[in-house]
């Protein structure tokens, strides 16, 4: 796949990369994908979640009834689960919800996700550039001369302060370097561009 290198004010450079059909053009795995995504997603989880159950929960332990001959139900505590303020049968209890993924199939998932983008026409190559100084406007202004709509990912080759600092005001829009790429990313955004080191970086990355 060839693609146009664009400058930051959107206009074509003349030149061209040819980006690797290694990455870029495989036939996407989607069940690779929705297990990357399900990891990344469950690894968000705190699972601190917590109810109390009858034993925590506050409250006399005084028999509250006698046993026999009031033609109900037998009740031996108010912490019961069936009064109002007992404790809870079958609660949440704090769990770690993340699971192990075999880092082949995730390396599968993200590059199933770049050729979908790339398969989409989804993926734009920028020139190199840098900001002075952290600028929302003049972010906003390349971003708009790169006429981008809706979700965007900006791939940077490493570690840009100004360029964070200037994007994370902005909102659909978030920056990553091209090594912390990861799926659900990828997956959730509507137009991919590659600042043009960061090409390199995948193919080194992948091909090791």
């Amino acid at each position: 796949m060839e693609l146009s290198v664009l400058n930051i004010k959107g206009e074509d450079t003349g030149r061209k990369v040819n980006l690797s059909d290694a990455i870029f053009g495989l036939e996407p795995n989607e069940h690779a994908m929705y297990l990357d995504v399900k990891q990344y997603l469950a690894n968000q989880r705190q699972g601190t979640h917590k109810s109390k159950e009858r034993n925590e929960v506050a409250g006399s332990t005084k028999k509250i009834k006698k046993q026999k001959g009031t033609g109900g139900a037998r009740a031996g505590s108010l912490k019961s689960p069936v009064f109002i303020g007992g404790g809870r049968v079958f609660g949440p209890k704090p769990r770690n919800y993340s699971f192990k993924l075999n880092k082949k199939l995730k390396e599968v998932a993200r590059l199933s996700a770049l050729s979908l983008l790339a398969r989409d026409n989804k993926v734009a190559l920028v020139e190199a550039f840098d900001l002075e100084t952290p600028k929302t406007k003049e972010m906003l202004s390349i971003l708009d001369n790169l006429k981008t709509t809706g979700k965007t990912l900006l791939v940077t080759p490493s570690v840009n302060q100004n360029v964070v600092l200037s994007s994370r005001n902005i909102q659909k829009v978030k920056v990553a370097t091209a090594a912390d790429l990861n799926t659900y990313d990828l997956l959730n955004t509507d137009r991919l561009i590659l600042v043009e080191g960061s090409v390199n970086v995948l193919e080194n990355l992948f091909s090791a």
